[in-house]
């Protein structure tokens, strides 16, 4: 039976059900909306709205339902218009009357609203735990391979001598960003909206300081228009996930670079690899890719959001029914992408001769050779950079690289090379002279790991 059935003669066609019909997408707020309902209970009775005999009836009938469904005694019925509808009936089945009296001073306006904020609550706090998990694997690669000479790239060119933990402690210093505003955003999503009805409040002595206290809420919504009819929170959320799913898209980009035969800067376990089907000797970073390609879903469901939302009058539409399908894929989708992420990084074989050799073949070291010859020789900055660029040209014209080209080759192009230029433009000192904050100098890499992993210990430490 619908909840709105009075003031209709005659029942809706069966199609009106199905497409109005929530049920498919909202059922996974069940347990939050018995907690929402529990909470808004107990304050009817503490107020005197109800009895206090009748609070406590349906307390404890609403427990016993939250039990039935976690062990499976009891199916939500797929017929039920939401969530929302199939456990007041249930509960009013159970209780009669005493069940009709739980949604006094309250809309399924307010409620759902309730529900998605306390869903989303605990979806963050999932995501936060998996992002923390995948920062604590980089920390610990990055301290690995600190002294792991790498190319750096610009325009997908070979550019500046870099090591593996550089490397990757960038993408923990964006993850890191990402945490915290998974953060802020619950923070800012810590608002309780119960009490606020259909629009306009109710004219019930509600206690929604009490509500809020008993639902983990730090603040009561102060206008009840806004606490209805806004899904700014969604779209925060969304945006916080798709911006993590940037991140991870291009990690995966690389990651699937690196495994590629023209690198072979990694091997990807075998557990995280697939085949081909046809061509026996392929081993595929489908995971890499996949997680790559799901980025544009995320995407879709934040602009879906934002799309539903800018034209709304207030308060409530039923467009806004639509918030939940876009905001529950956006963070069960970064959930997938991070479940095997994890452990795809934490397993890889990384192949430190083949970066070693990149980094020596790809001129990387060409700056340094222009800042010898400055620094240590006194030529102008574009002189230096113009000899050193003669000598590249020689060092592929005649198969050399900067490290083993002959010093009479050095002095045909320049005399003022001597012996010392070896040192100079050595690639584990080029790296290891990068000793200004935030650069790729090993300890640098180390302290900065640790910084990182000390973060993520202290808050751990705090909750």
């Amino acid at each position: 039976m619908k909840l709105w059935k009075g003031r209709f003669k005659k029942e809706a066609d069966p199609k009106t059900n199905d497409f109005n019909s929530s049920i498919a997408f909202d059922s996974r707020m069940a347990q939050q909306d018995i907690e929402g309902s529990i909470a808004h209970a107990t304050m009817l009775g503490r107020q005197g709205i109800i009895a206090e005999g009748e609070s406590m009836k349906l307390c404890v009938e609403l427990g016993k339902i939250r039990e039935d469904l976690a062990s499976g005694l009891l199916a939500i019925d797929p017929d039920a218009e939401d969530i929302h509808t199939f456990i007041e009936q249930e509960l009013t089945a159970r209780l009669g009357n005493t069940g009709k009296r739980l949604h006094t001073g309250r809309s399924r306006n307010d409620q759902v609203a309730l529900d998605i904020r306390l869903t989303l609550r605990e979806d963050c706090a999932s995501l936060k735990a998996q992002l923390k998990e995948l920062l604590a694997v980089l920390c610990k690669k990055a301290e690995q391979y600190s002294e792991t000479v790498m190319p750096g790239y610009t325009h997908m060119q070979r550019a500046q001598p870099v090591t593996f933990g550089h490397h990757l402690m960038a993408y923990g210093e964006m993850l890191l960003r990402d945490l915290s505003r998974f953060e802020d955003a619950v923070k800012r999503m810590d608002v309780c909206p119960l009490g606020c009805g259909a629009l306009a409040g109710t004219t019930y002595p509600l206690d929604r300081e009490l509500t809020a206290k008993l639902l983990g809420f730090t603040q009561v919504a102060q206008n009840s228009l806004d606490a209805v009819s806004d899904r700014d929170f969604c779209a925060e959320i969304a945006f916080a996930a798709s911006l993590c799913m940037v991140h991870l898209s291009r990690l995966c980009e690389e990651l699937v670079l690196w495994c590629s035969w023209e690198f072979r800067f990694i091997e990807l376990d075998d557990a995280y690899c697939t085949g081909s089907s046809i061509m026996p000797q392929k081993k595929n970073p489908d995971l890499a890719e996949l997680i790559r390609g799901k980025s544009g879903r995320v995407f879709g469901d934040l602009m879906g959001l934002l799309t539903i939302m800018k034209g709304l009058p207030l308060a409530y539409n039923k467009d806004m029914q639509e918030d939940k399908e876009a905001v529950f894929d956006a963070v069960d989708t970064l959930k997938l992408c991070l479940t095997p992420l994890i452990p795809m990084l934490d397993t890889m074989k990384v192949r430190e001769d083949n970066m070693r050799a990149a980094a020596a073949g790809g001129f990387i070291n060409a700056t340094d050779c222009a800042d010898y010859l400055v620094a240590v020789k006194g030529f102008p900055f574009r002189e230096a950079y113009k000899l050193t660029g003669e000598l590249v040209a020689l060092c592929i014209e005649q198969g050399f690289t900067l490290e083993n080209l002959p010093l009479e080759k050095y002095q045909q192009v320049c005399p003022a090379f001597d012996e010392t230029i070896y040192q100079a433009i050595s690639l584990d000192r080029s790296v290891g002279d990068r000793r200004v904050i935030g650069g790729p100098a090993p300890e640098n890499v180390k302290a900065q790991a640790r910084r990182v992993a000390a973060l993520l210990k202290d808050e751990g430490e705090e909750k």
